[in-house]
């Protein structure tokens, strides 16, 4: 089982479809850049699979595999895993480096959403 599945109500995306599945999406979209080699990454997939879950109504949960999408990595300057890149309406709202808490995910999602 990759990560990417281990997410439930998530799509993993390339660099040849993120325009499509993450751009052009409306709304709020969390892009999970992950690795296989990441312990973090792993540590808050189950994290992201109950707040994908939870906020299905307002938040769309996407997953990125750095290794195999240079160029999207390369154009979010994602320097380490996991990197959560926060989108609305196609435009980058924040970024969040590192695994953390549900509860301080829910509270860093909603302060970017707030501003």
């Amino acid at each position: 089982m990759t990560l990417s599945s281990a997410i439930v109500g998530t799509v993993a995306v390339t660099d040849e479809t993120f325009d499509r599945d993450v751009l052009a999406l409306p709304g709020l979209v969390l892009v999970d850049v992950w690795a296989t080699w990441c312990p973090s990454c792993k540590m808050i997939a189950p994290v992201l699979a109950e707040v994908a879950r939870e906020r299905a109504d307002t938040l769309t949960v996407r997953t990125l595999n750095a290794d195999e999408n240079p160029l999207t990595t390369r154009d979010y300057q994602v320097m380490s895993a996991p990197t959560l890149l926060l989108f609305r309406d196609g435009q980058l709202l924040r970024t969040l480096v590192g695994a953390r808490a549900k509860t301080r995910l829910l509270a860093e999602l909603d302060d970017a959403v707030s501003r």
